[in-house]
């Protein structure tokens, strides 16, 4: 049986992400890299599945001019999109990968995916979290 959360921290050390957090037992990573616009981005190893999130801001006042630039924005997103949690208020980036064959390109390309997305977008994030 394959060792997902080893095989993943892995990857992620050899993509030269900070890990500022694992637990072995909850099969969870928090990693940075903040010169790429990553900053705690929590990734669960949970078979068959691979979960990413990163918050990105919060939500103080329902704005239909904010949710609607948020949708549209995921059309640009190569890999994951913007989403809600369960409360409504706050914004995070979320993508999901399938874990048995993961290989290094392929997370690449997600991280890859945020990183564009918080330097292409970080002036609408700031201005947004200001509503």
């Amino acid at each position: 049986m394959k060792d997902h959360f080893q095989i993943t921290k892995n990857f992620l050390l050899e993509l030269n992400f900070n890990i500022t957090y694992e637990s072995r037992e909850d099969e969870v990573l928090v990693v940075q890299k903040e010169n790429f616009g990553i900053k705690n981005l929590i990734l669960g190893v949970s078979p068959p599945v691979l979960i990413m999130e990163q918050f990105i801001f919060n939500i103080n006042n329902q704005n239909e001019k904010v949710y609607k630039s948020l949708l549209q924005k995921n059309r640009d997103v190569i890999h994951g999109a913007f989403v809600l949690d369960e409360s409504g208020k706050k914004v995070i980036f979320r993508d999901t990968l399938q874990i048995e064959n993961l290989d290094l390109n392929e997370l690449e390309g997600s991280l890859n995916s945020l990183s564009l997305l918080m330097s292409e977008y970080s002036d609408k994030i700031i201005e947004f979290s200001k509503y």
